[in-house]
């Protein structure tokens, strides 16, 4: 008998519930499972069973089909109601259709088996049930830690998510923080520059401001001209510092007129323009603005030094800021000997064009001059005594020497203010005060 079917492993020992009227049948029952390993529970009615199941956990239930006042499709159907994870197999005596049917419909059982049974055929069936049942249970694992699974995942999800929108508003106030930080780099750069350049300036023996009014005229300049944002700024830079290069020259070439230096004092002064590259190359973001200081004094016609270059291959920076300096420099008396009315220098520009100049800078220049103002830049003249919090400078605010007080696009506040007007009163002078949209102070 026990060859026909394995025996469960002591370990699992399966529980069955074993429901019949007939003493014989449940002893002949409980002696077969016992001896395959199963935990035999018996019962001699359909009440007597469903009360072994109330105290019991079972996993297969045999029933007999005949029994008296509940018959066994009315015993599995109410097992089936209460516990329907419980595995449910038929016993009958005789084969009637009907009667099995109404136990699959109404207890809905797994199998059926007949009287008399053959032992290694109930205890196989017996088997396959509970493999059955086992795979039915293992789908209910399954599903259920499916469903925990997902549940964990969407809880992860949504945790992600959280962790990186955090990080992505970490990292876009980094990136904010890192424009704003590079932002004021780049300001206190071009502030560095332009007090280097008012040091120039009173070392040159230059009129206040007079860096400032060629850096202005190249920058409209190289706008009409259509220049890049960095070929701009490197014009920008080189004329702030177009005399850096003189730093080192005496008093008296530096009181001269250009025109009058002869001999080894030309030659003194024809080097200020390499010197001024020398000075700038060990700046990697300079090397623009001193390729430009290099060429400011070559010719359009190739007569200019230190290379002799000629027409295009003077680069445009050079080429801008050539017409800018002279034009200022020959109403300062730093060319020639006499100090000439804006017009005249304008005619002697004009005249220069395709010799000195190049005749597309020069036309540019003309059209700068006849559409714009050669002021720095705009805003409201006011007096310190109008000024309000919030209010931010359209220009450079310079002392009558000269010296760069506070720079462009400075936003002044109540300090700063009353600072300028002690400055005022300590110094006697009124102070070229540009203020940018008066209006709309704080």
């Amino acid at each position: 008998m026990n060859a026909l079917a394995s025996a469960p492993s002591p370990a699992s020992q399966p529980k069955v519930l074993c429901v019949d009227d007939e003493p014989n049948i449940l002893s002949s029952l409980r002696r077969l499972l016992r001896a395959n390993g199963y935990q035999v529970l018996v019962a001699d009615s359909g009440a007597a069973g469903l009360a072994v199941l109330q105290q019991e956990a079972v996993d297969v239930i045999i029933s007999d089909m005949r029994m008296p006042q509940m018959n066994g499709a009315q015993f599995l159907a109410a097992a089936r109601a209460a516990w329907p994870a419980t595995m449910r197999l038929l016993l009958t005596g005789y084969s009637e259709v009907q009667s099995i049917q109404d136990a699959v419909n109404a207890g809905e059982i797994c199998r059926y088996i007949t009287k008399p049974w053959v032992d290694g055929d109930l205890l196989m069936v017996l088997r396959d049930v509970l493999e059955r049942r086992q795979l039915e249970q293992e789908k209910v694992r399954l599903e259920a830690l499916t469903v925990q699974q997902n549940a964990q995942l969407r809880a992860l999800n949504q945790s992600l998510e959280a962790k990186v929108e955090e990080r992505t508003r970490l990292l876009k106030l980094e990136h904010a923080a890192t424009i704003a930080a590079n932002a004021k780099l780049r300001h206190n750069f071009v502030v560095t520059i332009k007090i280097f350049s008012s040091m120039i300036e009173q070392r040159a023996r230059n009129l206040p401001g007079h860096t400032r009014q060629i850096a202005e005229l190249a920058r409209k300049m190289g706008a009409v001209l259509g220049l890049d944002t960095r070929d701009s700024q490197d014009l920008a830079i080189a004329a702030l510092l177009h005399d850096i290069g003189k730093i080192g020259l005496s008093d008296a070439m530096l009181q001269t007129p250009f025109t009058a230096l002869q001999g080894e004092t030309l030659g003194l002064f024809r080097r200020h323009p390499v010197r001024a590259e020398e000075l700038l190359m060990p700046l990697e973001d300079l090397r623009g603005s001193a390729a430009i200081l290099r060429s400011q004094l070559e010719r359009f016609d190739g007569n200019g030094f230190p290379d002799g270059l000629t027409g295009l291959a003077i680069p445009i920076g050079a080429r801008i800021l050539a017409v800018a300096v002279d034009y200022y420099n020959l109403q300062q008396g730093a060319m020639v000997q006499r100090h000439l009315r804006a017009d005249e220098a304008v005619t002697l520009i004009l005249d220069a064009a395709g010799k000195r100049y190049d005749p597309q800078v020069v036309a540019a220049f003309r059209q700068v001059v006849n559409n714009s103002e050669m002021g720095i830049g705009a805003g409201v003249e006011m007096l310190s005594t109008e000024l309000m919090p919030g209010m931010v400078l359209a220009r450079d605010m310079v002392s009558r020497d000269g010296l760069m007080l506070l720079s462009a696009d400075h936003v002044l506040d109540a300090r700063i203010i009353a600072h300028v007007r002690d400055f005022e009163q300590k110094a006697r002078c009124r102070l070229a005060i540009w203020v940018r949209n008066p209006t709309g102070a704080a």
